[in-house]
C-alpha cells in the first residue's frame, strides 16, 4: 500500500481482508488497485475491493483479470494519487506481466514489480521464456540504483540462502544476509530493497559477470551463452 494520509492505492492485493484492516486503521479513502499479473495470489481481492470501495483498477493488457478494469501496456503512464508511474511490459513469470515504475519528487524512484524481480531471486518462469525473462530483469536493473524495489513476496531469506552458496565470499551478501535474518527476527520485511543492492547480491541479476558464468557452468556445461546461463541458473533454484 502507498498513501498520502488521506487516499491509497494498493498492488496485487491478493486477500482483501488486510486490505480493508488497513485503510480502516489508517482511516484512507482506496482509491486505486495497481495489478501486475493474472496469478490469484495477486487478483483475489480485486473484485471485493473494487465493489466495496469504488477504487479504479489497472492491469495488464494481455492476462485474464477481474473486470471492470482499465488496461495497460508497454509505455502506458497512469497517475494514481497524482504519482506518475509508466508501465514495463516484463514477460517471464506470466506471459503478460507488467511493473510500475515512478519518479517521486524528493525520493528515491519506485518500482511495483510483482513477480519478476524479487529480492535475492526472481519468479518462476510458468509463461515465459528464459530469454524473456533475461530480457525483462535487465531493463529492471538499469533503472536508477536508488530505485525502490517492491516486490510482491518476502522471499529475501530464502533467496539469499540461495546466493550465498553461489558468491560465499561476496561481503554484499554476507552483509545482507545479516541484517534480514535481524529484521525477520523482529517479525519486520526485508523489504523494499533497491536495484543496487539486488546488483550486487541478487545472482539472477549477476549472470553476466565472469564469477557467476564460472559457478553457473559447474553446474551445467552446457551453459554457453547468456541465456543458457541465466536458465541454468533458474533451473538450479528450481531444484535447490
Amino acid at each position: 500500500m502507498l498513501h498520502d494520509g488521506q487516499r491509497a492505492l494498493v498492488v496485487d492485493p491478493g486477500d482483501e481482508r488486510v486490505v480493508f484492516e488497513a485503510i480502516q486503521r489508517l482511516g484512507v479513502k482506496l482509491d486505486a488497485i495497481l495489478v501486475t499479473h493474472h496469478h490469484a495470489d495477486h487478483t483475489g481481492g480485486v473484485a471485493a475491493l473494487r465493489d466495496a470501495t469504488g477504487a479504479q483498477v489497472f492491469g495488464p493488457k494481455h492476462e485474464t483479470m477481474p473486470e471492470p478494469l482499465t488496461r495497460l501496456g508497454e509505455g502506458d503512464v497512469i497517475s494514481p494519487l497524482g504519482l506518475s508511474l509508466q508501465v514495463f511490459e516484463v514477460p517471464g513469470h506470466t506471459a503478460g506481466h507488467i511493473a510500475y515504475f515512478g519518479q517521486t519528487d524528493g525520493q528515491a524512484p519506485l518500482l511495483f514489480c510483482g513477480d519478476t524481480l524479487f529480492s535475492a531471486g526472481c519468479g518462476r518462469l510458468f509463461e515465459g521464456s528464459p530469454a524473456q525473462m533475461l530480457s525483462s530483469l535487465s531493463r529492471l536493473a538499469a533503472l536508477p540504483d536508488d530505485t525502490r524495489v517492491c516486490c510482491a513476496h518476502e522471499y529475501t531469506a530464502s533467496g539469499l540462502v540461495f546466493a550465498r552458496m553461489l558468491e560465499p565470499d561476496n561481503p554484499a551478501l554476507i552483509k545482507r544476509q545479516a541484517e534480514v535474518a535481524a529484521l525477520r527476527r523482529q517479525h519486520q520485511p526485508s523489504l523494499p530493497s533497491t536495484i543496487g543492492l539486488e546488483k550486487a547480491t541478487n545472482p539472477f541479476l549477476r549472470t553476466h559477470l565472469p564469477e557467476m558464468v564460472s559457478v553457473v557452468r559447474r553446474f551445467d556445461p552446457a551453459a554457453l551463452d547468456p541465456v543458457g546461463v541465466f536458465a541454468a541458473l533458474r533451473t538450479w533454484k528450481n531444484q535447490f
